[in-house]
């Protein structure tokens, strides 16, 4: 069954397409409204409270000239070596407290038969979420948009000879920290992943894009050493299986086009916008926010 969250987040995410879709004729508060059959007051309300804008500020956000902006912007300050080391007011960096360990072969032999894996299903200002871990750290994160038993059975197809235990545990409830808390008392974020060397380098790099900011396959590859491999760049970023913490939502076109998502593209526009409200204005009001 649904939660509130979950079917709240489901007509904000509904109307930010509508607007985004139809910004040519600059639809009003009550036309976006009753897209989502509510009114204007209540959407207001709602949208306020889980943005910290009004859908109008918000869908600046998604626009192709901000978004080329924020590209531009971002590459300054990750060539900036006081940001590299955490230094600017504004970007606290997710290479700060998420650190990345591969698995070795012998923890996912046999399709993973020697772990012991906790799950536990939580809700996020995106939707249900399915966030697993072994010992060592959050091994998947999904979106459960098709119901939890869709999301344990394709988590089980990853590692089908694992044990499971739905069990909440220290690994679960810091990734799960990031959506609502102040990241300055954030614990340290492990993440145990099967993957090859070359993606634990993209996503490496990955976590280097600060919320708020945006890059494109291009100079993720760039900035991974190898500006020809913009298309195994793209594969990494797309066999992602931690969402949200491996921020590969804040990669775009060249062109400012905000693109597809594995998880939706009307989430990805929910995502971005989410941040950049959140972050912006923590910018602006550097004593207000994380």
């Amino acid at each position: 069954m649904n939660t509130q969250q979950e079917i709240d987040f489901n007509r904000i995410a509904s109307a930010i397409d509508y607007l985004k879709t139809n910004f040519k004729s600059q639809p009003s508060l009550e036309a976006a409204a009753a897209h989502v059959h509510l009114s204007a007051f209540h959407f207001q309300r709602m949208f306020r409270e889980w943005a910290g804008v009004t859908p109008k500020q918000f869908l600046q956000y998604l626009s192709v000239n901000y978004a080329k902006d924020i590209l531009q912007e971002t590459a300054a300050n990750l060539a900036d070596a006081a940001y590299e080391t955490g230094l600017s007011g504004t970007g606290r960096l997710h290479d700060l407290f998420i650190k990345i360990e591969g698995m070795t072969p012998g923890e996912y032999r046999q399709g993973g038969e020697s772990l012991t894996i906790n799950y536990s299903f939580a809700d996020s200002p995106f939707g249900m979420l399915i966030v697993a871990a072994t010992a060592k750290g959050i091994c998947h994160m999904a979106f459960a948009d098709e119901g939890t038993d869709k999301a344990l059975e394709e988590l089980k197809t990853i590692f089908p000879n694992a044990r499971y235990q739905q069990v909440v545990d220290k690994h679960q409830q810091n990734a799960l920290f990031v959506f609502s808390q102040d990241w300055k008392k954030l614990d340290e974020i492990k993440l145990h992943l099967k993957a090859t060397p070359f993606q634990i380098k993209v996503w490496e790099t990955l976590l280097k894009i600060p919320a708020g900011g945006l890059t494109t396959y291009a100079s993720l590859a760039a900035q991974t050493g190898n500006a020809q491999a913009a298309r195994a760049v793209g594969s990494a970023v797309g066999s992602n299986p931690v969402a949200f913490l491996i921020p590969c939502h804040r990669v775009i076109k060249s062109t400012g086009v905000i693109g597809e998502y594995h998880w939706n593209s009307y989430r990805k526009n929910a995502i971005i916008g989410w941040e950049a409200a959140r972050f912006r204005a923590t910018a602006e009001h550097p004593g207000s926010g994380s």
